[in-house]
């Protein structure tokens, strides 16, 4: 097991060409290889620089690339106008659709015993690990799995072997792996790599996959302090160190620890990468543990036009709406079809805001009448827009011209924000 490449500090800047010159050299050291697979994420990772290096990996293997499957997870496919985007120079003919529903196998299960005792008991359940076929049966010598490393809900850290076994896994597996996430405790997680969820997936990884001839290119991306994006860190291996030592610069650079807890939020969905609360709630996840008790969290969602990614999951959150860990818990146990999706009712408790703080959602494209029917507050995007001005407004602190104070947020998916006191109460 090795780390080929761990580069980067909180205030390392990685140009392109320096990306690519350290992955050349790693091409170079892993050797010579002739059926290779990429698993880049989808355009919701478009800040991640997974894009420009699966572009590099093309350029490297040339046709001996023969498949590029973005890790859509649950995610709707990405459009042709997107994987323009994101792979410019990947050619459209190599670009692989993942079918979650339909074109997985089942190679295994993490024992019961073992998950019950990583999850102290709370979920005691075997769980399915799942791939999409492509992944298992492809014969590749060499799959690259590429993604940026970041806070998140529902395994603590994102990327590494997540990319795998929920971005090109399949329903049981998804489904329940965010149910662990959620019933477990999001709070208890986010900003951590080592969570009950991640020992299931390493555990999976290590028990069935050993054969596959895995390596992880893992990106850390951090704000520049004049404005922008810069990549962090470079890690490239196929072993948990590699990481972890993602995972610790990540934890630098993408965790905000506030003193105070500002008492309103304010967070912008760009209509280019949200076009759900199924993706959009980000904003709710990672920002619940920096908000004040009784805080107002305003959503400007102008992309916002549906809150599932598909019709089935729609549906489950018009129908129950995101009321709240307790009576979410309550419906699993009574209900079959919000028992038979658990991703859409660990979604439900990962978007609720326990009533510890108000929701007000500002969509482009959905109804007062569908965004009430949910269980959020809403206002109207144009308004809410001329007071929060995203073009005025910096991230973090801002006064506005009426004294009121504000926390401003750009892209939730880049990081996430906690009240020190708040970080401190959950330890």
């Amino acid at each position: 097991m090795t780390t080929y490449i761990a580069r980067g500090s909180p205030t390392t800047e990685l140009s392109q060409s320096d990306l690519k010159a350290a992955l050349f050299d790693c091409f170079d050291t892993l050797g010579p290889r002739s059926k290779v697979l990429a698993l880049p994420p989808d355009f919701t990772r478009y800040h991640s620089m997974a894009g420009p290096l699966t572009c590099m990996v093309y350029h490297y293997y040339g046709p001996r690339l023969v498949d590029v499957m973005p890790a859509l997870g649950t995610h709707v496919p990405m459009t042709a106008e997107q994987l323009d985007r994101m792979y410019p120079d990947v050619p459209r003919h190599l670009i692989r659709r993942h079918d979650w529903r339909n074109d997985v196998v089942t190679i295994g299960h993490v024992p019961e015993d073992f998950v019950a005792q990583v999850t102290e008991g709370i979920y005691r359940r075997r769980w399915p690990v799942q791939l999409n076929r492509l992944v298992w049966e492809g014969g590749h010598d060499l799959i690259l799995s590429i993604g940026q490393v970041v806070p998140h809900e529902v395994v603590g850290m994102a990327n590494y072997n997540k990319n795998l076994f929920v971005g090109t896994g399949g329903p049981a597996g998804i489904n329940e792996s965010h149910f662990i996430g959620a019933a477990y405790g999001m709070e208890r997680m986010m900003g951590r790599a080592d969570t009950p969820l991640r020992r299931i997936l390493n555990h999976a990884q290590e028990q069935f996959c050993q054969h596959l001839p895995i390596v992880f290119i893992l990106t850390v991306i951090g704000p520049r302090p004049q404005g922008g994006l810069a990549v962090r860190g470079l890690f490239v291996g196929d072993d948990y160190d590699c990481f972890r030592q993602a995972a610790e610069l990540s934890a630098q650079v993408n965790f905000t620890v506030l003193e105070k807890a500002p008492e309103t939020i304010v967070v912008y969905l760009d209509p280019e990468e949200f076009h759900s609360t199924w993706l959009g709630n980000k904003a709710v996840y990672r920002t619940r543990m920096a908000i004040a008790d009784g805080g107002h969290l305003i959503v400007l969602a102008p992309g916002v036009a549906a809150f599932g990614e598909d019709a089935q999951i729609d549906g489950l959150i018009r129908k129950y709406g995101y009321r709240g860990t307790p009576q979410i818990m309550r419906w699993v146990e009574t209900c079959d079809d919000l028992a038979g999706n658990l991703s859409a009712a660990a979604h439900l408790i990962h978007g609720s805001s326990e009533g510890r703080f108000r929701i007000t959602y500002c969509p482009g494209r959905l109804s007062r009448e569908a965004i009430e029917g949910v269980g959020y507050e809403y206002a109207d995007l144009a308004g809410m827009s001329a007071r929060y001005d995203p073009r005025q407004l910096a991230d973090g602190w801002n006064t506005l011209p009426d004294g009121q104070r504000i926390y401003y947020i750009s892209n939730p998916a880049l990081g996430l924000w906690a009240c020190r006191q708040r970080l401190q109460s959950l330890q």
